[in-house]
């Protein structure tokens, strides 16, 4: 990427800090729109050195998205950077920088959802039981891994969210998580009989045996005793999934997304569901009745004789 003028940089470094205080978005996001605004503003520093933040318009926002396709970048990406430049150019026009706002006129391509891969419900179980089976010697890093798994799938909250748990999140008298979600928001999460036998497992035989001065009063540790780190999370979660038989590569995520939607095929309310996974709009929620329906539709098609 283009180095930026000493203006332009300190420019972005300003916007960094009020996505981070003034908006207070994650640091996953304050990365991904600063790293965006950067690569606008190179962009428009190419065209000319002698370019201001002022010349930006709505055909610079648009040939700067252009570019990004050309070089590879999927509809989703563009999309979401369509949104960033819009977050960008309007805090440009509210601290005067511009006269007029162009990303209000700015599009973003009609992105394609995806419909996420999921676990069977047999399949699931058949996961939980390899790591509760795997974790029966009481073998440390066994009975953390069997820990994993069953509270991403339990709970369904956000590998990030699980790393982040503390001892005295984990309510074990009324088998309750609370997770501070995105925007910093609390919540509680319930989780089930072999979760909780998956925690108590994990406190009494596996995390002493990981815990060192650093470890704070960290949940989950890695095997130096530090807080688990997401990566390690994810590597578990792909290598127990992946010795079930005709089950999809999954990871954390996919965790997630099986349990939204066993629950809303277990006849969960749709807004319950939406306040266990922490989700601010409904729209996304309901992505998971699209997956139950494809469900629905590819078993009647194996299984009604007039399908």
């Amino acid at each position: 990427m283009q180095d930026l003028p000493e203006d332009l940089s300190a420019l972005v470094d300003e916007y960094g800090r009020h996505l981070r205080l003034g908006r207070n978005r994650s640091a996953h996001t304050v990365r991904a729109y600063v790293g965006d605004a950067r690569s606008l503003l190179g962009h428009l520093y190419a065209r000319s050195s002698d370019s201001a933040v002022g010349e930006l318009d709505l055909a610079l926002l648009r040939s700067w998205l252009a570019a990004e396709s050309a070089k590879g970048a999927a509809r989703t990406t563009v999309a979401r950077r369509a949104s960033s430049a819009r977050t960008f150019t309007a805090w440009l026009t509210e601290t005067g920088r511009l006269a007029v706002d162009p990303g209000r006129r700015l599009g973003s391509p009609s992105s394609h959802r995806v419909l996420p891969s999921v676990l069977g419900t047999g399949q699931a179980v058949e996961a939980m039981e390899a790591a509760r089976s795997g974790a029966s010697q009481q073998d440390p890093m066994a009975l953390r891994d069997r820990l994993i798994v069953e509270l991403l799938y339990s709970t369904g909250i956000r590998v990030g969210e699980l790393c982040g748990l503390d001892i005295e999140d984990v309510d074990r008298e009324r088998r309750l998580v609370r997770v501070l979600g995105k925007g910093n928001k609390e919540r509680a999460a319930p989780f089930g009989g072999p979760a909780e036998e998956a925690v108590d497992g994990w406190l009494r035989f596996g995390r002493p045996a990981f815990a060192v001065a650093e470890s704070g009063r960290a949940l989950l540790l890695g095997r130096r005793g530090r807080r688990l780190d997401q990566r390690q999370a994810r590597t578990v979660v792909h290598e127990v999934v992946s010795a079930i038989p005709g089950a999809p590569d999954l990871g954390p995520h996919g965790l997630r997304h099986s349990a939204a939607t066993h629950l809303l095929e277990g006849g969960a309310d749709l807004r319950v569901v939406q306040e266990l996974l922490g989700h601010a709009s409904m729209a996304t929620t309901q992505l998971y009745t699209h997956v139950s329906i494809e469900r629905l539709k590819s078993v009647h098609d194996q299984a009604h004789p007039r399908a």
